[in-house]
């Protein structure tokens, strides 16, 4: 072998090895976002534990109640990797990312901006695909690259595969621009999302829907601005678990007028007693904070919570409405809808959370924290 043919085989030998090992040390790089089989990392913000459960590496969701799971981390700058399959034809979910804390008013769902995750059963439109959309959703922004007039940013190419065939996604996302790589290519992107450092969910809609392999690999950070921040992390808890009335009590007298409606938790307002048209908490407090979103029905004409009184002229028949507030050394301040409508208004100092309705109502989102002194 000639000197020069020599040096050829050899560089060229070296250069292999040398590609391996830094690929291998970027998948080293990679954490995963699930240690052991257990959701230790991770928030039930609106599901129970009986949605998600783990065997032989796999973690499997029931469809049941719709919401989400999301981490204890915020992430800004991130690659993401992602085998999914769903188990049912037709099925729906999504990976969220840059989310709030909590899920939106009126829905059961973050602010962010959503991976779409669908089986091809679900069909197709003019408005979505089943492989690999991705648009800002519940007041989150974002400009498509490969749009049809709106925000959604479609897929170039059609490459995700049917139920109950495995998929691998790959999103990457920096400095607001995100993009999504289906079983091996680049296929979709957007830009310019607000906002851009926040929690990453992972969806239940409906549909049984499994996931492996899911790690993470973080990005140096970029500048970001307070307004493309998501609203960390509250310390809010769920009340309701989506699935039943466990958790609460309800008098005999109104069993047939409260009813668990997946994420929905509704009053049809006919309970002919006091008694029947009021639910509490079986746990109780002392100085905490709550949220809720309340949908009044025709006919509504009161809300009573916690022994104090609501003033229901800021809520609209029909409407979600938010109302935030904290119960402390026996006083309430509240706001609906940001807007700061009543202080000080007596309360018991201590007991459970409990609504008492005259007329039908929705109720949503209803989480509890506590007040750190």
């Amino acid at each position: 072998m000639s000197m020069l043919r020599y040096f050829i085989v050899t560089g060229f030998a070296m250069g292999l090895l040398f590609s391996n090992h830094n690929l291998l040390a970027a998948d080293d790089d990679f954490k995963p976002l699930f240690i052991g089989e257990d959701l230790s990392d991770w928030v039930l913000t609106n599901t129970p534990a009986e949605t998600w459960s783990f065997e032989e590496g796999l973690l499997k969701c029931t469809g049941k109640p719709i919401g989400e799971i999301r981490t204890e981390k915020m992430y800004q700058n991130f690659i993401m990797e992602v085998e999914w399959r769903h188990m049912v034809p037709g099925g729906n979910a999504g990976i969220f990312v840059w989310a709030d804390d909590i899920t939106a008013r009126g829905v059961p769902f973050h602010r962010g901006v959503e991976v779409q995750v669908l089986d091809h059963a679900y069909g197709q439109s003019q408005g979505h695909t089943t492989h690999g959309d991705i648009f800002p959703i519940h007041g989150a922004t974002m400009t498509p690259i490969n749009g049809r007039g709106g925000s959604r940013a479609f897929p170039t190419e059609e490459r995700s595969k049917p139920s109950p065939e495995w998929n691998h996604y790959r999103i990457e996302c920096n400095d607001g621009a995100i993009s999504l790589s289906v079983n091996g290519k680049l296929v979709t992107q957007g830009k310019d999302a607000s906002p851009r450092k926040g929690y990453i969910c992972i969806e239940s809609e409906g549909g049984v829907v499994h996931y492996r392999n899911m790690k993470i690999r973080e990005l140096p950070e970029t500048p970001v601005k307070p307004e493309q921040m998501a609203i960390a992390n509250r310390g809010y808890r769920s009340l309701y678990n989506g699935l039943d009335l466990d958790g609460w009590k309800l008098d005999k007298e109104g069993e047939d007028n409260w009813h668990s409606q997946d994420w929905i938790l509704a009053y049809d307002g006919k309970a002919d007693t006091v008694l029947g048209k009021m639910l509490k908490s079986k746990e109780r407090f002392k100085d905490y904070g709550f949220l809720f979103d309340i949908k009044p029905g025709a006919g509504f004409d009161g809300l009573g919570l916690s022994g104090g009184v609501i003033p229901t002229q800021h809520t609209k028949i029909g409407e979600w409405s938010r109302l935030e507030g904290v119960i402390e050394n026996g006083k309430m301040s509240l706001s609906v809808n940001g807007e700061q409508v009543t202080s000080d208004n007596p309360v018991p100092d201590s007991g459970p959370f409990d609504l008492d309705l005259v007329g039908p109502a929705e109720f949503a989102n209803i989480y509890v924290r506590e007040i750190k002194k």
